[in-house]
């Protein structure tokens, strides 16, 4: 239950769930391409990859000076990108704002 919950709290703010998205879909990223590619700040980056490390979200590999990232084989992590996968074509289409 512990770990369900503590990946709740990673899955509960945006920025991490699109770092997990983007690196879901590149496979390894350094800190510089997720900060570049989200327009996040490096501190910010850093600050959410540490809380998915400590989570075992996340594992890091050192290449030369770079440390990369990519996520861990997680069951749990698993299941729940699988979900997301499966479930995606089930939401309804979006209806557009008229205020817009």
């Amino acid at each position: 239950m512990e770990k369900l919950v503590t990946l709740a709290k990673i899955f509960s703010d945006i920025n991490r769930v699109k770092i997990i998205a983007l690196m879901q879909r590149e496979k390894e990223l350094c800190v510089c391409e997720i900060c570049d590619t989200l327009e996040l700040s490096q501190p910010l980056v850093s600050r959410h990859l540490k809380q998915m490390r400590d989570a075992q979200v996340v594992t890091t590999k050192q290449n030369g000076k770079w440390i990369i990232y990519s996520l861990c084989e997680n069951e749990t992590l698993t299941c729940l990108l699988d979900t997301i996968q499966k479930d995606i074509n089930k939401l309804p289409k979006v209806i557009s704002c008229t205020t817009r």
